[in-house]
């Protein structure tokens, strides 16, 4: 992958969702942004992309099909809780599904397989709340 220079635009895009402290669509970051740095959509999506692909960002689709990005608390392969309401997100390790994962795509005859996996509910705050 080709080394990123380091713009405002970028260093803003990362402050911005370092500061959202959960997953957040990259049409609601640039709402953030906009406004104060004049900050275009495009380069939001594509900057928000280019953090996905290199690490530094978490990327999931939502139940509803948006791709939501957040700040990366670690570089090693995880999983991830997430509240359908109040957007809460945990960090997990699966390994028992890792082995599943491993299995099956073995079963298969699949090689170098890789997989995501976010559970959605609702935390214990919100579901304390009910409705």
């Amino acid at each position: 992958m080709a080394i990123q220079r380091n713009t405002w635009q970028r260093e803003a895009v990362r402050e911005a969702l370092a500061e959202s402290g959960g997953f957040v669509s990259a049409q609601d970051l640039h709402a953030r942004l906009r406004d104060e740095t004049g900050i275009g959509l495009a380069t939001v999506y594509r900057t928000l992309a280019n953090f996905a692909k290199s690490g530094e960002a978490d990327s999931l689709q939502s139940p509803e099909g948006e791709n939501l990005f957040r700040a990366c608390a670690t570089a090693d392969h995880h999983h991830h809780l997430i509240c359908r309401r109040c957007g809460k997100t945990v960090e997990i390790e699966a390994s028992s599904i890792e082995k599943w994962a491993r299995d099956v795509a073995a079963e298969n005859g699949f090689h170098d397989a890789e997989h995501v996996i976010d559970i959605f509910g609702l935390c214990a705050e919100c579901a304390a709340k009910g409705d």
